[in-house]
């Protein structure tokens, strides 16, 4: 692969490096260029001295590349004079030592220089790049684990996980290539126009004004290039979007008839990708090409020119092709810059995106003396005039206040968003209260250690979710310490050990893909089961039962019965039937609780309960 051909690529990747993550929401500007060099400086202070050590070596590199058409110059001339000499006296010339062997020698010395340099630079940058990669990874991985479920909440998951993992990716490997090539190009294109002043300054002059004018039209093309590649990463994802659709939902699709409609839409969008992926590759592939040849147009008019004096006698053979030797060593440089520039401006915006991840709040730090529960646990829950809003300006709960008796069941009823799953959330302390009180046996949660607090808790989710893993490591999942039979007494008392024995490899059975090879039911029911195995003083069922049929229902009915007994738990029920035997109903209302009793206080009252309880008959 030629040279050229290596520079054609590598302008390429940089502009797809730039508009990779340039989707409609990221900005590939930074906000501030100075703070974010700075902070970052401030990250890589162990790895100071290999940004000395690859400067010394662009430095050394630079002399060494400059060096070079010089040295060639000065031997072409020498060779020359020795051949006229020669064939002036009639004899054939031949090298020796002292006659161009020994500064042939020298010149290759000067070219392994030049590529030791260029390669410990290189080496040295990628570890740099690489280690700063590492410490940041690192920082944001701990910086995940301290956030508060809110942040999770306002960010999406796809979000954070690209800043995680491309924006960082991003910031390497503009290091290891953009940043330095940069700085090489700076110093070889300085250094080139000033050995061209020292040679002439008429040609040197020709030179810069070329090379001005193709560095605006490479600046001028490169922006809309960047435009082009950028709307056409948004066709890709609205392209991708479409497809993970249609193949999520094929069973719908096909069951309404809208094969043909599906497949409209994503005919359209590929050939919205093929439209913007040719308008992006034409002004990728024309601009190189175009300053190429304003390139060549400059060397032809320093041709005529050099050619010229040489035949003046101004100029020696060797001098007139180092001329030529710098200028290409400082037009390549040039028509790269904009383009790299755009990409040390992207990364500088992924390294801010990553830094607003670790400058994000975090959760409360445990209190340095927390208060405990006293063994054994009775599971007393007291709200005492909690308050709480997901935004400050907007309280959600203003007073709650109510009391869960050790081995009661208190149910939670109300519409869709009242808060009952807040109330819950604010138990665990997935978020934490604005004023008020949630005590366990007393003690106050907000002083306890949060693993601590949860240990006493068993949750079943509406949504039940599994992970990569065996049947038996599922259940096992709060206790990895179980042994095998207890996870077999965990699945038969939650109804699902005859399912698992039905499978070729029985409780060895591998869940993969989001555990699409049960259904949604069977799933549930090992939640359960991994409940039952943790043998929890409270339990959280929130909708537990409703991906089941009717009869698994009641027999999971029969096995949590069984399980609630004695213990203290809270359920969440839309079916209002499964629990019309709890000791205390909590009817919430927009984050309030407006009413509260039993089934028959709360029928015998008239109110909101009633009417919610009759609607289901009507």
């Amino acid at each position: 692969m030629s040279q050229t051909q290596q520079q054609d690529m590598t302008q390429e990747s940089q502009i797809n490096a730039v508009a990779g993550a340039a989707d409609d929401e990221e900005l590939e500007v930074p906000r501030d260029i100075k703070a974010t060099i700075v902070r970052l400086w401030d990250v890589a202070k162990e790895q100071h001295w290999r940004i000395f050590v690859v400067s010394a070596s662009i430095v050394c590199y630079v002399v060494a590349a400059l060096a070079g058409p010089m040295y060639t110059a000065y031997l072409l001339d020498l060779l020359w004079e020795k051949i006229q000499a020669a064939f002036t006296r009639g004899e054939n010339f031949r090298i020796g030592w002292h006659d161009g062997g020994m500064q042939i020698a020298i010149l290759l010395l000067i070219y392994t220089l030049e590529w030791a340099f260029y390669s410990t630079q290189t080496l040295i940058m990628a570890s740099f790049a690489e280690r700063i990669n590492l410490k940041l990874r690192n920082a944001v991985g701990d910086k995940l684990t301290r956030l508060p479920l809110r942040y999770y909440d306002a960010n999406q998951p796809g979000r954070i996980i690209s800043r995680v993992t491309n924006d960082l990716d991003k910031m390497s490997e503009v290091m290891q290539t953009g940043l330095l090539r940069l700085l090489v190009a700076v110093g070889q294109v300085t250094g080139a126009v000033v050995m061209m002043v020292v040679i002439n300054v008429w040609l040197a002059l020709v030179f810069v004004v070329f090379a001005a004018f193709s560095m605006l039209v490479t600046r001028l093309v490169s922006r809309k290039t960047l435009v082009l590649a950028a709307e056409r990463q948004r066709a890709v994802g609205v392209l991708t979007g479409h497809v993970e659709e249609a193949y999520s939902g094929r069973a719908i699709i096909r069951s309404f008839n809208q094969e043909g409609s599906s497949a409209a839409r994503i005919h359209e969008a590929t050939r919205d990708v093929a439209d913007a992926t040719r308008r992006a590759d034409f002004m990728t592939n024309a601009i190189s090409p175009a300053i190429r040849l304003i390139v060549r147009l400059s060397q032809v008019a320093i041709a005529v020119m050099a050619g010229l004096m040489l035949a003046a006698g101004q100029l020696t053979v060797g001098v007139f092709q180092a001329f030529f030797q710098y200028i290409n060593q400082a037009s390549e440089p040039l028509t790269q810059m904009s383009f790299t520039i755009n990409s040390l401006q992207s990364a500088l915006a992924s390294v801010e995106r990553v830094f607003d991840i670790l400058d994000a709040d975090e959760i409360e730090p445990e209190p340095d003396e927390p208060e405990t529960v006293s063994e054994p646990v009775s599971g007393r829950v007291d709200f005492e005039h909690v308050r709480f809003g997901y935004d400050a300006d907007r309280p959600l709960m203003k007073d709650v206040t109510f009391t869960a008796e050790p081995g009661h069941r208190t149910a939670i009823v109300g519409a869709t968003g009242a808060g009952k799953t807040t109330l819950i959330n604010l138990l665990m302390r997935f978020y934490e209260i604005d004023g008020g009180h949630i005590r366990l046996d007393g003690a106050d949660t907000h002083r306890m250690n949060r693993a601590d607090l949860r240990a006493n808790f068993g949750m079943v989710l509406q949504d039940a979710w599994l992970f990569d893993g065996t049947i038996a490591e599922n259940i096992a999942y709060g206790r990895p310490e179980a042994t095998r039979e207890e996870i077999v007494a965990a699945a038969k008392m939650a109804r699902v050990d005859y399912f698992v024995r039905t499978l070729p490899e029985g409780y060895d059975t591998r869940l993969a893909n989001d555990a699409e090879n049960i259904s949604q039911g069977q799933r549930q029911l090992l939640t359960i089961a991994r409940v039952i195995l943790c043998d929890p003083k409270i339990l959280i069922l929130d909708e537990a039962t409703s991906s089941v049929d009717t009869h698994t229902e009641q027999e999971i009915g029969k096995a949590m019965d069984a399980l609630m007994h004695g213990r203290t738990s809270f359920v969440i029920a839309h079916r209002l039937s499964t629990i019309v035997d709890a000791d205390l109903i909590l009817v919430m209302d927009h984050g309030t609780i407006i009413e509260q009793g039993t089934h028959r206080e709360l029928l015998a009252a008239d109110g909101a309960y009633a009417r919610l309880y009759n609607s289901q008959f009507a």
